[in-house]
């Protein structure tokens, strides 16, 4: 009972902390769902959607993401890295810590499922410079 109330408050709070970083950046993020594995990390899985025209901001992961892009085309801008053209089908991969932004290309709005595994304890997205 304590587990499903503990698992409940934290799905609540990434939500939160989600819905938080989205107010700033434009993107909605939606947890699917929280796993506690390995030990020290969670994977998240989440669906990522930021609009036509649209970006989800300069931002880090306490943790690698990896993603498939659903529907749309974008650009992902990795610091340090040559930009990514990606389409609907296309998979990504983003080392832990790296600042990077994922902006739509064309008319149509962004949607992308994430995964990511992440530092137990660290807010998913944190806002970069």
């Amino acid at each position: 009972m304590f587990r499903k109330l503990l698992l409940g408050l934290t799905v609540i709070a990434l939500a939160g902390a989600g819905a938080a970083f989205a107010q700033q950046s434009g993107i909605k993020r939606t947890p699917l769902q929280k796993v506690d594995f390995p030990p020290g990390f969670n994977t998240v899985t989440a669906i990522a959607e930021v609009p036509a025209g649209g970006a989800s901001g300069r931002h880090t992961h306490p943790g690698a993401e990896t993603g498939y892009v659903l529907e749309g085309e974008l650009e992902l801008l990795i610091d340090g890295k040559p930009p990514l053209k990606l389409k609907a089908g296309d998979s990504y991969q983003i080392p832990e810590g790296a600042v990077h932004d994922a902006k739509t290309s064309g008319d149509q709005p962004l949607k992308v499922l994430g995964v990511y595994v992440v530092k137990a304890g660290e807010p998913l997205a944190k806002p970069a410079p």
